[in-house]
């Protein structure tokens, strides 16, 4: 691949990589965020919530919990609008917490890169 050898770095908000662009040359250390979306978004509180929630499930014992359980745990409860509307800030605070080396994602038992990973997801603790 042609950007193997650019630099990256995590996006602040979601998670994601972000790869150098010569745009940026005189400026990439203060490139913060992937999109204009992520930085008018900006981290929340929901958003340390979900983080929160996610070590709390996987420090109860559970090997690997899925990022709906911690939507559950932050969501009003009962109300499955509002933990759905949660599912993709749940996999971007599990992406952060992969860019910290806390967790790992995982498809069908093997680790997958969380940038890049379409479809259901595991999260575990990193062994």
């Amino acid at each position: 691949m042609p950007n193997e050898h650019l630099p990256t770095k995590p996006c602040e908000v979601c998670g994601r990589e972000i790869t150098w662009r010569k745009k940026w040359e005189r400026s990439w250390d203060e490139v913060r965020y992937c999109s204009e979306k992520c930085r008018r978004a900006k981290r929340s509180s929901i958003d340390e919530q979900l983080e929160v929630a996610i070590m709390g499930l996987l420090s109860r014992g559970s090997a690997s919990i899925c990022p709906s359980e911690a939507a559950r745990v932050v969501a009003p409860s009962g109300d499955e609008a509002a933990w759905r509307a949660l599912m993709e800030p749940a996999r971007a605070a599990g992406r952060r917490l992969v860019n910290q080396g806390k967790v790992e994602f995982t498809q069908g038992g093997k680790v997958v890169d969380p940038s890049r990973a379409k479809g259901p997801v595991r999260i575990r603790r990193v062994k």
